[in-house]
Parts: C-alpha cells; sequence; structure tokens
C-alpha cells in the first residue's frame, strides 16, 4: 500500500504543479454554471407563466425541472472533461521512456494502476464538489428535496469513477495520449446515449441496452433512488476495466 501511496503523491503532484487540472476543473465549472442558471431562469419563468394555473403550478418542482436535469447535463460534460484527466496516466509514462523505469521499481502493476486511480479520482472530487454551490443556492432561495440532491451526487461520483477506470484502460493501449483520449469520450459517449435506441428495437435488445446504459443507470439516482443494482453496474465497470488495464501492463511486462 505504501508503494501505491508513492505513486498517489507523484500524479497529485503532477496534476496539480501542472495547469491540468486547474484547466479541466475550470472549464467545468464554466459550463456546468452556464447550465444550472438556464435550468434556473428557465424554471423562474415557467414558474411565473403558471401563476394563473394553480394546479400546473403544484405539479412543478425543483427536483424535475432543475435538479434532474442539471445532474443529467453534468454527466453529459464529464464524458468530455474526464478523458483529459485519464489520457496522460499510462500513455505518457510510454512516450516518454518512464514505464520501463518505472516498473524497475519493486512495485506491482496493481500498485501503479491504484496510485494513479485514485490520484485521478482526487482530482476528479474536488472538482464535483466544487458544484456543491449550485444546490446550497437553491436550498438558500427554496426547499429543495434533499434525497434527490445526495443520491444524484452518488450517481455522478459512481459515473465519474468508472470513466476514470476506462479512461486508464485506454491510455495503457499506446504511447499517444490524443488517441487514448479521443477513444476514451467516443467510448463514454456510446456507454451514454446507447439507451437512446431502446425504443426502436425488441424488448430482449431494449433490456441489454438499457443495463449498458450509463445514463439509464443515473436516472435512478437523480431521482432519489439508490438502487443495488445501478450500484453494481458501476462498481462491475470500474472493476472490469482496472482488471483489463493490469492485463495490459502484465503483457507489456512480457514483451519488454
Amino acid at each position: 500500500m505504501s508503494r501505491a501511496w508513492a505513486i498517489y503523491r507523484r500524479e497529485i503532484a503532477y496534476f496539480f504543479n501542472s495547469p491540468v487540472a486547474y484547466a479541466v476543473i475550470t472549464v467545468f465549472l464554466l459550463i456546468s454554471g452556464y447550465i444550472f442558471y438556464y435550468l434556473l431562469a428557465r424554471f423562474n419563468q415557467l414558474s411565473v407563466q403558471l401563476m394563473q394555473n394553480p394546479v400546473a403550478a403544484m405539479q412543478m418542482s425543483l427536483t424535475q425541472g432543475v435538479i434532474q436535469p442539471l445532474f443529467g447535463n453534468i454527466s453529459m460534460i464529464l464524458v468530455l472533461m474526464l478523458p483529459l484527466l485519464t489520457m496522460h496516466l499510462l500513455s505518457e509514462e510510454r512516450r516518454s521512456g518512464t514505464a520501463e523505469l518505472l516498473f524497475t521499481f519493486p512495485i506491482s502493476d496493481w500498485d501503479a494502476i491504484l496510485g494513479k486511480y485514485f490520484a485521478t479520482a482526487t482530482v476528479f472530487a474536488v472538482m464535483l464538489a466544487m458544484t456543491f454551490v449550485y444546490p446550497a443556492l437553491l436550498r438558500h432561495y427554496a426547499s429543495p428535496e434533499f434525497g434527490p440532491v445526495v443520491s444524484g451526487y452518488i450517481g455522478l461520483l459512481l459515473m465519474g469513477l468508472a470513466f476514470i477506470a476506462m479512461g486508464m484502460f485506454f491510455s495503457s493501449l499506446g504511447d499517444n495520449q490524443l488517441v487514448a483520449g479521443v477513444t476514451t469520450f467516443g467510448c463514454g459517449l456510446a456507454f451514454l446515449v446507447v439507451g437512446w435506441i431502446v425504443p426502436f428495437v425488441s424488448t430482449d435488445a431494449a433490456k441489454v441496452l438499457s443495463q449498458l446504459s450509463i445514463l439509464e443507470h443515473l436516472n435512478g439516482f437523480a431521482k432519489g433512488a439508490v438502487d443495488t443494482n445501478d450500484v453494481v453496474f458501476y462498481l462491475n465497470f470500474i472493476a472490469l476495466f482496472l482488471f483489463l488495464c493490469s492485463r495490459v501492463l502484465d503483457s507489456n511486462r512480457w514483451r519488454g
């Protein structure tokens, strides 16, 4: 564990001693902040328009009008931003030749994988924590439901951790950061939108596609429900890609 901790500190130093983490966090907050402002402004506008219809106004809620679409949009932003954090993790080591030096030290593949994974997860957690200001503002001026906010953040955290694991795997496949980033983005986007075609396929295919859809599993969290099936999906997703990453590193050792 001490060896993984050393890798963790090395990666954290890389992120925060370079512009990478600051640039990604800044762009993420600017885009998500704009979307939050838009959703809140639209909700207020609809509320004013429905003041003459009390029945319709009572059916409106901050959860459905602001919180759920906010989490859905943040998930789309993460698909774009997280590959920028993961694309260098192992591909840069191979490109610069430090991979061979790294693995000559008495550390295992899993020490390197877990150290790099948790360092990236820390940056992501910091990035996500900064968006707590959005529900805090809602809490200050209104009374949003607490459950969907908490479960929604749990869902986003699990989804982000899944994307990071997938990004590490693609980063381990070669020495080109750009290819790793683009591949992670494309694959993440595919997992995110695969559920869109569910209404147009057979029942059996729809069940499979729904299970593969990351967005489908996130929707339950955004509604305030923490389903064991969704949690297990994300944990299995993370475990699968970290395992595949370890197999790639092991294969590289044998070739080397």
